[in-house]
């Protein structure tokens, strides 16, 4: 009876080892070399099916239906990250699939600088190619997306949420994924101690990130940061307008960031020539530091007004005619120094007659300004 079957069940002992010889070779023989590593790409809903059959046609693995068998033989059929992957030749099926499992997706490095409005934010990720800049723009507007971000208030828009930092986000991440980043180092940044200080002051956080923007734009010069909020301080203090020259261009479209007489006239909200207060939100998204000066001001300052001195620092006045003073002599100063310059050329050139040219206007001191600048 035995030398009857003898002949099959040898035949399944064959057919058994060549089925185990081909899944070794599968599952333990790497897959051949490749010049340059494979791009792999795993988005959001993609099957197994899907990667494995990716997989094989690019080379990485030699089988992908052995491929996917091993991803639920070792439960990572729904670990694979989404990302891209640079995936080398000469790898197994299983180190390849944990590339994918445990593996750290492709990359793209981008700094968000302090002071930048969240359109100029939306325009610097498109830059980077890490989405549609028409897409940020929407989402950063977007009130239900806005509501999942647990942001006090929460605030109608995310100017002013969004932290300025360096960040890592992965090739492929959507719009949704970034704006939440951000306006989750936000949060992580805003700490209780800050908060604490923005309510001693009677400030909301909304308040205190509006006036930490108007700081921002205004400073050029980080130590003077704490010295320009004590004066918006007293200037809120008395009733004052604020008259912050950043504050009459925000939301205008196109606008080269030079401030003109005529631009100091519109008719916005957020306009502080115009309003009384501050605006009704931030017009940028400011760095911690501007953050701790709005909350934190440096005390015992006294002074209402400020000009800027051609280094970008400022001079501080106490009172309108200090100020007039100041700003006097800076003309006086900067009238010398073109006198200087133009004797200086003189020396080296045949005399001509004297009319403005297209650049005589940049030698001239800006216009009489009755706010802190």
């Amino acid at each position: 009876m035995l030398k009857r079957w003898f002949p099959v069940l040898a035949a399944l002992a064959s057919v058994a080892l060549l089925v185990l010889a081909w899944a070794g070779a599968g599952l333990l023989l790497p897959a051949g070399p490749r010049p340059e590593p494979a791009v792999v790409k795993v988005e959001q809903g993609t099957s197994l099916r899907d990667v494995g059959r990716e997989l094989e046609q690019q080379g990485v693995v030699r089988n992908r239906f052995l491929f996917q068998l091993l991803a639920r033989a070792k439960g990572l059929d729904r670990r694979l990250r989404v990302g891209e992957y640079d995936v080398p030749g000469g790898l197994t099926a299983g180190q390849v699939l944990d590339a994918l499992a445990f593996g750290k997706p492709r990359s793209s490095q981008v700094t968000v600088p302090e002071g930048l409005s969240m359109d100029e934010i939306a325009r610097l990720l498109g830059s980077r190619r890490l989405g549609d800049p028409a897409d940020f723009k929407a989402l950063f507007r977007d009130p239900a997306f806005i509501a999942t971000l647990g942001l006090p208030g929460p605030p109608p828009t995310l100017e002013g949420y969004l932290f300025p930092d360096t960040y890592e986000f992965r090739v492929g991440a959507s719009p949704r994924e970034i704006a939440t980043r951000l306006a989750q180092r936000f949060r992580e940044m805003f700490s209780d101690d800050l908060a604490g200080a923005a309510q001693a002051r009677g400030m909301t956080i909304h308040r205190a990130l509006t006036l930490a923007s108007i700081i921002e734009k205004e400073a050029a010069v980080a130590a003077e940061r704490p010295t320009i909020s004590a004066v918006f301080h007293n200037r809120l203090a008395k009733g004052m307008p604020l008259q912050s020259d950043p504050t009459a261009i925000y939301g205008l479209e196109g606008h080269d960031s030079r401030v003109r007489p005529e631009d100091l006239d519109r008719d916005t909200p957020y306009n502080t020539y115009k309003i009384q207060g501050l605006p009704p939100g931030p017009i940028a998204n400011p760095g911690r530091a501007s953050i701790e000066a709005a909350v934190r001001p440096e005390p015992g300052v006294d002074a209402l007004y400020f000009v800027a001195r051609d280094d970008r620092t400022h001079v501080f006045s106490r009172d309108y005619g200090a100020h007039r003073a100041a700003i006097a002599r800076l003309r006086q100063s900067r009238a010398a120094e073109a006198r200087a310059e133009r004797a200086a050329a003189a020396g080296h050139a045949k005399p001509a007659p004297e009319t403005p040219g297209p650049g005589a206007a940049a030698a001239s001191p800006p216009a009489d300004d009755p706010g802190p600048e």
